[in-house]
Formats: C-alpha cells, sequence, structure tokens
C-alpha cells in the first residue's frame, strides 16, 4: 500500500511543472465546443490535408500560426491578435471536418459516440439512440451543426443553444455517411427499432397517409428486409417518350397508325 502511495506522489500532477495549454486544448474545451475532438498538430502540418482552405480563410498564414502556437516570422508587423482569432478558429474548423474523415479522427468521435456525448434522439421509438453531429453543407456560412439519429434517418437541432455557434461545415456532409461505413453495428443495432413506428388512428381506424394529417414521414422509415427489392426500379419499362408538333403539343398515335 505504500509503495502505491508512493508511486502516485512521484507522478502526481500537481507536483511538477504547469504545463502550457496549446490553442487547441483551449478551443475544444471552451463552452459550446464539446462536439469537437483534438486535431493532431502533425495532420496540421502536413500542407497535403490543408489543399483549398487558404482560398475560404482570411489571414490564413497568421490563423495556421495561431492554431500550432508558433512566433510570428515579424511580430512588429503583427496587428492585434483578436482580428486573427476569427480566422483561426474557421480554419481549425474546416480542418477537424477532413480530421473525422481519416481513421483515427472516426476511433476518436467512436469513443465520444459510446458515451453519448452527442446526446440521444428525442422520438420515442429510437429508444434512446445515440445522434451523430452533421453538417448540412461543406462550406461555412449557412447553417450551424445539426445532429443525425441512425436509426429514424432524421436530423434534430441540438437541445442546447450554445452549440447554434458551431458551423455545421466543421462536420461535414460526409462524416456521418463514412462513421457508419466503418461501423456497421451501429445501424444493425437501430433494424429492430426501425419497424416501430406510430400509427394515427381515428376510432380504431388507421388514418390513410394520403390525408391532410397523415404520417408523410412514414416511408422514410420503412426499410424492406430484402435489399433486392430496391432493384425492382430498375426492372420498370421506360417512361414513355411522345412526340411533339412544332408547337410543342403533343402528337399522339392514331389507330391507323397503330395498325401501320
Amino acid at each position: 500500500m505504500e509503495d502505491k502511495l508512493l508511486e502516485y506522489n512521484m507522478t502526481d500532477p500537481s507536483s511538477e511543472s504547469e504545463e502550457v495549454e496549446t490553442w487547441i486544448s483551449h478551443y475544444c474545451s471552451s463552452t459550446g465546443h464539446d462536439y469537437f475532438v483534438e486535431v493532431f498538430e502533425d495532420f496540421i502540418e502536413d500542407d497535403f490535408n490543408l489543399t483549398g482552405l487558404m482560398f475560404l480563410v482570411p489571414y490564413y498564414k497568421e490563423a495556421l500560426e495561431m492554431i500550432l502556437d508558433l512566433e510570428p516570422e515579424d511580430p512588429l508587423k503583427v496587428p492585434s491578435i483578436p482580428m486573427f482569432e476569427h480566422s483561426a478558429e474557421l480554419l481549425y474548423g474546416l480542418i477537424h471536418a477532413r480530421f473525422l474523415l481519416t481513421k483515427t479522427g472516426l476511433q476518436i468521435m467512436a469513443k465520444k459516440y459510446d458515451e453519448a456525448q452527442f446526446g440521444t434522439c428525442p422520438r420515442y421509438y429510437c429508444d434512446g439512440t445515440r445522434l451523430l453531429p452533421t453538417g448540412r453543407h461543406d462550406l461555412p456560412g449557412y447553417e450551424s451543426v445539426r445532429l443525425y439519429c441512425p436509426c429514424c434517418c432524421d436530423v434534430y437541432v441540438p437541445p442546447n443553444s450554445r452549440y447554434l455557434n458551431v458551423d455545421g461545415a466543421f462536420f461535414g456532409t460526409s462524416f456521418v455517411g463514412l462513421f457508419l461505413k466503418m461501423f456497421p453495428e451501429v445501424e444493425r443495432n437501430c433494424i429492430p427499432l426501425r419497424k416501430n413506428i406510430y400509427e394515427l388512428k381515428l376510432f380504431g381506424f388507421r388514418i390513410n397517409e394520403m390525408s391532410y394529417s397523415g404520417p408523410r414521414m412514414k416511408w422514410l422509415r420503412q426499410y424492406p428486409e430484402d435489399p433486392s427489392v430496391l432493384d425492382e426500379e430498375d426492372k420498370l419499362p421506360p417512361p414513355r417518350t411522345d412526340e411533339k408538333d412544332d408547337d410543342g403539343d403533343v402528337k399522339l398515335e392514331t389507330d391507323q397508325e397503330n395498325r401501320a
């Protein structure tokens, strides 16, 4: 027991010199940024991973130096730091969206998903299915981050308003699809839940889907058990193409033409 206490005292971080917090760690630990993961500096230092971002981010070079905690080449010519703060956040968010598509990024997000750090689906029949952050646009400035449920395939607004300032482009449109391909057990666990669909009834009779109050979104949550059913559409005959006259009217076939 004394040996363990001695070992703990030797490795106690409070006895060591306080480490300087990096810009990335500070940004990810800020309020409303708990959806983010810490991107490795090796990934950011690779110019290939940053291709095209210099055209989307103002003060690109200065923002990159701020993210990597590098000293500017000429400190005397650098304006106020807050001017670059927004550019650094924008640049990091776009880099973050690309990092999530790597194997390492997917594994880190999988751990956060297992811990339900992104919340659970509010739909009753999804039975607390965990959500994934996503964006509906790959370019910044369109919409804030959304939460995707792999069970009902629907998208929700985060319940807390602190996430409304997080751009959806910082997670991108490809992350969820790649995540579900790498971890197919997520969708596999949703198969039994997808069959539970609430049916609106009136005096015991089901309300038709085509009615004014019918369940319009029901078809989105119906998946055939046999995937080959999805290929039946390819077997249908091509649509009829009627000839048109010069004035744009459709020319119908007459009985004489059919006999000929």
